[in-house]
């Protein structure tokens, strides 16, 4: 039976873009429907689109993709946000009374439109975390119906580029989906990774992406800080790409021997140790476990950093830290994170916490803010007519697609037969040119031979027979040779005159008189 319930979720990676539609259960559970994903490197870095053309593509391919698992036509899609500019940004608004006042939920809402109405630039604000409110001199994360002369609202702003949804929007637009809703993909992600223990008692999420780690500090259950820092897998791979190998070979080379930390050896035997593919490309252990942990240990570092400066650092984070994403997964990454945070607590989340069945999604940290977004989703994204049902577009999709393809077959059909027509019309012409340049060559040959016999003929003084040979040439009609005749025939003829009987007389005459 094709479904006619369920949610449409697509993240835009820097590696891939996925895509999946799912059923959600009372019991919080998430049925998978359908899965798909295509290739987005050339055209999405760093989770920002800069080729709308390809993103859109992709983007139309995945959920064409999804409607043939479906069954069904897809209407609109749940969208996460993401990216290098995304960032999160502290702000203060406060409110003085001229007498004790009761705080109300209208006076709470100014408090947050003024804190929408900050000045940002280029940058916009995505969404809004509210923190505390100062009220008199407590802090309190629910003011409503408190009594104070002044009150003082704490905000975390995340924000981005302006051009970030903007870019989104066009591409969702030339695919001809709607966007169901953009919901933040670290905050997606923290939900479907994270328990409610971690986020009360304070962890950090990190996101070990291919382009782009992003950091999410949580306590009390309210994000504290974020930000999104501009390296990932990807750079191991090109640091890697420095021992003169390509790309390719590269990443092949830190998926098969990569370690995010490797235990100090004495053994001299390990110092000579070498990594092979296929005995292609080799490079010395040492050399790769240097490589990577020097990129592994400078985006900890950045990490660590982050943490800092959310200034809950100092053991504050009583869950410590959560591991995640796609670059999560290699060996010993959170033994590299122990020994250089100094925090004990590390937990590598490849899964998420959110129950799922149906069909099986890749288990390696890679589609944990897809299944974040599902869960966030509420509307039904199925395509639905009011007279049908919701299977009429999907079938008026499939009938419009057989035609077009229908067509296309056709078309291709009869250029393939105007092509072969044209290549035969060529094949003619060409033999008919071979054939004429043949006889050309062949008359030519036969006017040289004619001219060839007449020089014989000369050279014996038969002058009659000479002549004869030259008419037969100069009957062959070859303009090339025409000047050549018309020298050869008078040549014969001076010879002829010069050596006839009235000629040789006048000759014995002119020498008489000379003497």
């Amino acid at each position: 039976m094709p479904a006619t319930d369920f949610i449409v979720a697509i993240e835009l990676g820097s590696t891939e873009i996925t895509g999946a539609a799912g059923r959600k259960n009372a019991d919080g559970s998430i049925q998978i429907l359908a899965y798909a994903s295509e290739h987005s490197s050339d055209c999405i870095k760093k989770g920002v689109i800069y080729n709308s053309d390809k993103t859109a593509q992709c983007i139309l391919l995945i959920i064409q993709n999804l409607e043939g698992q479906l069954g069904a036509s897809i209407k609109k899609v749940y969208i996460g946000i993401g990216g290098q500019s995304m960032r999160s940004l502290e702000n203060r608004v406060s409110r003085q009374f001229n007498e004790e006042t009761k705080i109300s939920q209208a006076l709470i809402d100014s408090l947050m439109k003024s804190n929408r109405e900050m000045a940002l630039g280029d940058q916009e604000i995505l969404a809004v975390e509210p923190q505390e409110y100062k009220v008199g001199k407590d802090l309190r994360i629910d003011p409503v119906g408190i009594s104070a002369n002044n009150i003082e609202g704490h905000f975390l702003n995340i924000i981005a580029r302006r051009t970030l949804k903007e870019k989104i929007r066009q591409c969702f637009k030339q695919a001809k989906r709607d966007v169901a809703d953009y919901f933040l993909s670290p905050l997606v992600t923290a939900n479907a990774v994270l328990t409610n223990n971690e986020k009360r008692s304070g962890c950090a999420l990190v996101d070990l992406g291919a382009e782009t780690t992003t950091v999410s500090i949580f306590k009390n259950n309210i994000l504290r800080h974020l930000a999104v820092i501009p390296l990932g897998g990807n750079n191991i791979t090109k640091d890697i790409c420095s021992e003169r190998m390509e790309e390719e070979d590269a990443e092949q080379m830190k998926l098969s021997f990569a370690s995010a930390y490797t235990e100090p050896s004495e053994d001299e035997d390990d110092s000579q140790k070498e990594y092979s593919l296929d005995g292609r490309i080799t490079i010395k252990a040492k050399t790769l476990e240097n490589i990577v942990e020097a990129r592994i240990n400078e985006i900890i570092a950045n990490v660590q950093n982050q943490i800092m400066v959310s200034h809950y650092g100092g053991g504050k984070l009583l869950a410590g830290i959560i591991i995640t994403g796609g670059s999560a997964n290699m060996p010993n990454m959170d033994e590299a994170f122990r020994r250089i945070t100094k925090v004990e607590k590390i937990r590598l989340a490849k899964g998420c916490e959110i129950p799922l069945s149906g069909i099986t999604l890749p288990k390696n940290g890679t589609c944990n803010t897809l299944v974040g977004l599902l869960a966030e989703g509420k509307d039904n994204c199925c395509r639905v007519d009011p007279r049908k049902g919701p299977q009429l577009d999907f079938i008026e999709d499939l009938k419009t697609k057989e035609e077009e393809k229908a067509q296309e077959e056709a078309d291709k059909e009869k250029q393939e037969k105007e092509a072969a027509e044209a290549l035969r019309i060529q094949k003619i012409l060409e033999e008919k040119d071979r054939q004429e340049k043949e006889r050309a060559q062949k008359r030519l040959d036969e006017c040289n031979e004619y001219l060839a016999e007449a020089e014989r003929f000369l050279d014996r003084k038969s002058y009659k027979s000479a002549l004869k040979e030259i008419e037969k040439a100069r009957q062959m009609n070859i303009l090339e040779k025409k000047e050549e005749i018309d020298n050869l025939e008078e040549k014969v003829n001076q010879q002829k005159k010069e050596n006839s009987w009235l000629g040789l007389f006048g000759k014995k005459i002119d020498d008489f008189m000379k003497e």
